[in-house]
């Protein structure tokens, strides 16, 4: 899916910081031309420690991240990212194994890229996970900023915050995202594909498990068991939906 960006998303789109962490230096060049040529500033790292070190002490706003890097793989640096950063992260990779975009989901990457990719995509993922970034929580009357309280999990949309029994919790913004929609159908179900566009802002491609990932990982987050739910419910053939306390699980 690619979508032209409205005029506000120009004006943010053109103030941009790209980090590339990938150890082929043509792909490097050709990817920081093209970002360039719509407005982005962008920087590359060659290797992963030395990735790390700049995502961690530089302000980027969103990180292209090979999984195949000498000395320390794309997998472990966004493991140590993910201990300090929600930057949003796009995984990069030249394997087909689908076990191995799942371990980048489930580390908490915010979208999965095969390198069999043309610019053009890549340019529409990176917009995508920018987009949510940029108006999620926005003021605008657009977007709806009221507070929601579920049980002891509280969402703060305007400052996009997740609260858990007064304990702050650590999302990406996809798994964010997720939890708002869910939260904001209250006890109706959502499915995969749905959460797929609400979430991660692209369409729904055949045998995609990348919700199930991140659900699971937010299951995780939230503490709870995927067979007795407090808050997250599969509802099998169709997807999931939030629990509304005092409602009854589905079996």
């Amino acid at each position: 899916m690619f979508q032209p960006l409205t005029s506000p998303e120009l004006r943010a789109e053109s103030t941009t910081r790209l980090l590339i962490i990938d150890d082929d230096e043509k792909l490097c060049r050709l990817l920081r031309d093209y970002f360039m040529s719509f407005g982005y500033s962008v920087e590359t790292a060659q290797d992963g420690l030395e990735g790390l070190t700049r995502a961690l002490t530089t302000p980027y706003n969103a990180v292209i991240l090979d999984v195949m890097l000498p000395g320390m793989n794309g997998i472990d640096v966004l493991r140590e990212l993910r201990r300090r950063s929600t930057v949003p992260v796009l995984m990069l990779s030249a394997l087909a194994d689908q076990d191995d975009r799942i371990a980048g989901l489930e580390v908490g990457a915010d979208d999965y890229v095969p390198k069999t990719f043309s610019t053009r995509e890549l340019l529409a993922r990176v917009r995508a996970v920018l987009r949510r970034s940029w108006f999620s929580g926005t003021a605008s009357g657009e977007f709806d900023t009221s507070p929601i309280s579920l049980g002891g999990l509280r969402l703060e949309p305007a400052s996009r915050e997740a609260i858990l029994d007064g304990t702050p919790l650590v999302l990406t913004h996809i798994e964010y995202e997720i939890l708002l929609a869910l939260a904001r159908a209250r006890g109706r179900v959502k499915t995969r594909e749905a959460l797929l566009l609400e979430g991660a802002d692209r369409d729904f491609e055949a045998f995609d498990r990348s919700i199930d990932v991140h659900v699971s990982s937010l299951r995780k987050k939230l503490g709870e068991d995927a067979k007795s739910p407090r808050f997250i419910e599969t509802v099998r053939g169709m997807g999931y939906r939030m629990r509304i306390p005092g409602t009854e699980a589905i079996q």
